[in-house]
């Protein structure tokens, strides 16, 4: 057995070495990408799992915004314009003109603060609202006094502020003037305005940020033309512009440095921004591409900064041409201007803003962990501070924002591990943004607030959004702590708990053996060196035998291996009955069903068999019924219960659990349809336990898929409600007649009559009369369910081709939650809920889990997913019998190989050959100790099962035994009479 210990040992291996090859040089970089291949191989799946921990003491959490983005007053008390508002004013754009009103709304922006309990606040500092013009000489009272009451009101709180000098809105007068940054006279212009700020606010600054993004500004103001200034110069003047940033940065910072620092004791940087890139191979070529797509976004700004103040090689080597070039003195001056690594990472420019030919053909990608260490690795592992990050949802979702929530979660874990898997020096995290405002290029299409603003609204109050009550529980607990019912449990499950393993169908090849075959054949050692027939010549017939069918003995060895006690799969109706009644039986397909349960009986394997399994052809059905209707129709009820008689009959004997209707798909259902299954179902069971229960001692039920929901946002109450509709329309619609009340459950009645009376289309949910309760309530010997994954239900209709207009909910994922090859959720405390439900809903009765599993794919160290998933899966099932008290009777892997099953086996399927996965010896060893006993724990002894019939079970198990005994006994009693007879007939010869 593979145990936790061993996988987070292993874990915590890669991770250390991991951090030695980080701490290194430019272009150490380059390495990463096989390094996380190789972690990705080793620590599978274990470095894609959740981290639950808490960040250093003293970590910063913070929010921020941008000056432009929610200050609004474009032109109030003597503010100027800036290249944003010529920019939207003159192409007829939405605007920044009110935005979210801050400028008049001190106290709210701060009160929020105070609730969400953040030490920081990023914010910038307008330089037209200081300086309409650009420079000192026009500087504006007005907006000194309100960044003054800002300042104020943050001391007063004890929140620190986070100062963005340049957050991309120049003043139009300097563009008009000079043409903005392309100008080297903007250099001068920016130290004079960053030296008015260090001298009035630095008393209560101590971290500056000079400019934002210089990407963003440089090649899409001045290159691309796509933002403001919208100045289409091309390469040329883009890098002519980024050179003057780069420089008005340093500058800025060696006046801090030489002026204020010895007084203020503040710190000064620049917030760079990046994307992450994928190789499509992992070839040289393409992870060179990897490396010269960062240095082309993110080390054109960092190498000069943070390294010798020059741009990347890579950089140089391809523009010479356009790449404007630092003298020697520049690049002293330049070098090491900056006293922490300010980093923002999101859709600014994340599959937003990049360039892509800067992409070199390469995929992005939003893994901020891989940044952060490639960050670490090439510029001398700094102190980093991410002063932006987040996602964004849709323009007209309100207050309940699940989507941006999981974001925030996966980015924040992201963070989380950096620093405790790869030693990343990361002190604070800042999310972006305190509220919703002017989303730059995309206006009010999207949202990235944590506080929701109406921006129809005049008063433009601030609502607190469910992403803000999440970051403010993060912010309390100082990370993830890890949670007490997450840890894994020792214990083992009951004596005789069912131990199996499932598949929808089985092998079927009733190819006669070659014993059956009454033809002779002679060798031709001479001639044709051939089999050859020998014709006009038979051997005697002889009686078929179950050992003669070689596909049944393969597969009954294969589960033997398993360990399992218990098989489940399903019959073909429509293959047993092809014109779905008795008139035309195919008894070679049946006797290949009696023989197979036959023969797991034998090798103590308890046969679990359903009738009827729905597949995409026909629903399942023999074709004739499917024709008429399928389940639409009564006469497939019937038709249903004639084939159950057939079954029972004729492998009755052998099968010790029945299904009468294995995972049948409610979504694809219609009332109707449902309606009749139950009547076949309730008839079925009837029919087992007035005729052949007796006889037989066998039980029967219903195997319903129950796959579990969680309210997508934990403080949502409409959350919760969707989540509460959709378990009783997809498990409850056919539980609860049968295991509740007799009646389809209270919950859909009502919501389709809600429906009824607002849609056109009217959504008949059928009545039962006294008879059919009688008939279907009760009809179950126990709770039989499928369970594979666990969704989220969001009731806000954001993307209206996923929302399900029907049930008013649309089901996403958690981004942060472990996936298989087909994007299926690994979450096993979903089972344990599900259990629970079931527990909560129709009381302890016996309930088994029929089908758990995962797919996988292609690549075999993908089996080590159904590793995780088994171990963890039927712990929390283990969980659910010991402390939640769940009558749980038996647990079954799915599937049993991927012959039948393709991607869910146990076994894998190739060339015609049979071959264990790893998954399998571990959930044989699991099998084995019976659960997860203490190591210290003493192995429990299980008496044998006692059974009912002992004489039954002695005969029924041991008949071949008992036929070679009776043969031993004829023919002594024979060969006794044989000697008697001779004896006395020698004798009367003798006489």
């Amino acid at each position: 057995m593979l145990h936790r210990p061993f996988c987070m040992s292993l874990l915590g291996f890669v991770v250390l070495m991991l951090p030695r090859y980080l701490h290194g040089h430019p272009g150490d970089g380059r390495g990463l990408w096989k390094k996380f291949a190789e972690l990705s191989e080793l620590a599978f799946p274990e470095n894609n799992l959740f981290l639950y921990d808490t960040f250093p003491p003293g970590f910063l959490w913070g929010v921020g915004t941008a000056a432009h983005q929610v200050e609004g007053s474009w032109r109030q008390s003597g503010k100027g314009m800036s290249v944003w508002d010529a920019f939207t004013h003159n192409h007829g754009l939405p605007n920044g003109n009110v935005a979210s009103d801050s400028v008049n709304n001190v106290l709210r922006d701060v009160e929020a603060l105070q609730a969400l309990g953040v030490s920081h606040y990023r914010f910038s500092f307008s330089w037209a609202r200081l300086f309409p013009d650009g420079t000192e000489g026009s500087l504006n009272m007005a907006g000194l006094g309100y960044y003054r009451k800002l300042l104020q009101r943050l001391r007063e709180m004890r929140v620190i502020p986070v100062v963005t000098l340049y957050h991309w809105d120049l003043p139009q007068a300097l563009q008009e003037r000079y043409g903005g940054w392309p100008n080297d006279t903007l250099v001068g212009l920016f130290k004079s305005y960053a030296h008015f700020c260090f001298r009035t606010f630095g008393r209560d600054v101590k971290h500056w940020i000079t400019i934002d993004n210089p990407y963003v500004v440089a090649w899409h103001g001045y290159a691309t033309g796509n933002l403001p200034p919208g100045v289409r110069g091309g390469r040329q003047q883009g890098y002519k512009a980024a050179h003057n940033l780069i420089k008005a940065h340093a500058a800025a910072w060696h006046l801090y440095n030489n002026l204020f620092r010895p007084t203020q004791g503040g710190q000064v940087s620049i917030a760079l921004s990046s994307h992450w890139i994928n190789p499509l191979n992992m070839t040289e070529q393409d992870l060179k591409a990897c490396q010269k797509s960062l240095e082309f976004v993110l080390g054109w700004f960092a190498k000069p900064i943070y390294i010798d103040g020059d741009y990347p090689q890579s950089m140089k080597d391809n523009l010479s041409s356009v790449l404007p070039t630092f003298t020697e003195a520049e690049k002293t001056f330049i070098a090491g201007t900056a006293d922490f690594f300010a980093f923002s990472f999101g859709p600014v420019l994340s599959f937003q803003l990049l360039d892509p030919e800067m992409k070199f053909k390469q995929h992005e990608s939003l893994a901020l962990r891989k940044i952060l260490c490639w960050i670490n690795a090439e510029y001398n592992h700094p102190r980093i501070f991410i002063v932006e990050n987040s996602w964004f949802v849709s323009g007209n979702t309100e207050t309940e924002d699940a989507k941006y929530i999981y974001y925030l979660k996966q980015f924040i874990m992201e963070t989380l591990k950096a620093i405790k898997y790869d030693k990343v020096d990361v002190m604070g995290y800042t999310v972006w943004s305190l509220m919703d405002g002017f989303e730059w290029h995309r206006g009010y299409n999207v949202r990235r607030g944590l506080y929701y603003v109406d921006f129809a609204n005049p008063n433009k109050k601030l609502e607190k959004k469910s992403s803000a009550l999440f970051y403010q529980k993060l912010i309390e607990k100082n990370g993830f702590p890890p949670l007490p019912e997450n840890q894994p449990m020792n214990g083992t499950f009951p004596c005789h708990f069912a131990w199996g393993t499932s598949a929808y169908s089985i092998e079927i090849d009733a190819t006669p053996s070659q014993f059956n075959d009454p033809t002779i054949y002679v060798w031709d050692v001479n001639k044709t060196k051939k089999i050859l027939k020998v014709v006009g010549v038979v051997s005697p017939w002889r009686k078929p035998h179950c050992a003669d069918f070689a596909s049944i003995r393969h597969q009954i060895s294969l589960l033997q291996k398993i360990h399992v006690d218990h098989f489940h799969f399903s019959l073909k109706w429509f293959s047993l009955l092809p014109l779905g009644n008795l008139t035309h039986i195919n008894h070679t397909l049946l006797h290949y069903y009696q023989c197979f349960v036959s023969e797991l009986t034998r090798v103590n394997i308890t046969p679990v068999v359903a009738l009827w399994q729905p597949t995409a052809l026909h629903q399942g059905l023999p074709v004739e019924l499917s024709r008429e209707g399928g389940w639409e129709s009564s006469d497939t009820v019937e038709a249903f219960v004639d084939y159950a008689r057939l079954c029972f009959k004729h492998l009755g004997n052998h099968v010790g659990i029945w299904i009468t209707m294995n995972e049948p798909y409610v979504r694809n259902l219609t009332y109707t349809s449902g309606h009749n299954l139950l009547k076949a179902h309730a008839l079925v069971w009837h029919l087992y336990d007035k005729e052949f229960r007796k006889a037989q001692k066998g039980q029967i039920s219903i195997a319903l898929q129950a796959d579990w929901v969680e309210p997508a946002c934990p403080f949502s109450k409409k959350d919760k409600e969707a989540t509460n509709r959709m378990l009783e329309f997809d498990i409850g619609w056919l539980a609860e007649p049968i295991f509740g009340n007799g009646d389809y459950p209270h919950v859909m009645r009502e919501w389709l009559s809600h429906r009824n009376s607002i849609d056109l289309y009217d959504f008949h949910l059928p009545h039962f009369t006294d008879d059919d309760r009688k008939l279907i309530q009760g009809s179950f010997d126990f709770f039989a369910l499928s369970h594979y994954t666990t969704m989220l239900a969001y009731w806000f209709k954001e993307d209206g081709s996923k929302y399900d207009h029907y049930r008013e909910v649309q089901l996403i994922k958690d981004i942060t939650w472990l996936y298989s090859p087909s994007r299926s959720a690994v979450v096993p405390w979903g089972l344990r809920k599900v259990l629970n439900w079931v527990k909560l809903k129709y009381g302890k009765i016996p309930i088994y889990v029929l089908a758990n599993g995962i797919d996988d794919g292609q690549k075999p160290i993908q089996d080590k997913l159904r590793v995780h998933y088994l171990e963890n899966y039927i712990n929390e099932a283990l969980k659910a019998y010991h402390i939640d008290g769940v009558n749980l009777r038996g647990y079954f892997a799915y599937s049993f190989n991927d012959k039948t099953d393709p991607r869910f086996g146990l076994y894998s399927y190739v060339a015609n050959r049979y071959e264990p996965k790893p998954s399998l010896e571990h959930y044989r060893n699991i099998i084995n100790r019976n659960g997860f006993p203490d190591r210290t724990e003493s192995a429990k002894f299980c008496p044998p099962e006692s059974v009912t019939c002992p004489e039954c079970h002695f005969f029924q198990t041991r008949k071949s035994l008992l036929a070679f005994i009776a043969f031993i006994f004829v023919v002594f009693i024979v060969t006794i009479f044989m000697i008697i007879y001779y004896s006395k007939k020698g004798k009367k010869r003798y006489k």
